[in-house]
């Protein structure tokens, strides 16, 4: 399975399921749905849902397959 990297605002980093495309795709759409709205991924780790703010992602990379 695919994993992308969240580098947060507050030096966290965070493991998502998904592939890069598809990880930007879910944080771009909930900034254009207005502020507030929260991208939800699943973390690799815990396989729980997350809701990530994305005014707090400073970078996005392809993580570890």
């Amino acid at each position: 399975m695919a994993s992308t990297l969240l580098l947060l605002v507050t030096g966290e980093l965070l493991e998502v399921e998904g592939s890069m495309n598809d990880v930007e795709k879910a944080l771009e759409n909930a900034a254009r749905s207005g502020a507030g709205t929260l991208a939800s991924l699943t973390e690799t780790a815990t396989q729980k849902r997350v809701g990530v703010y994305t005014a707090h992602v400073v970078s996005v990379r392809p993580g570890d397959e």
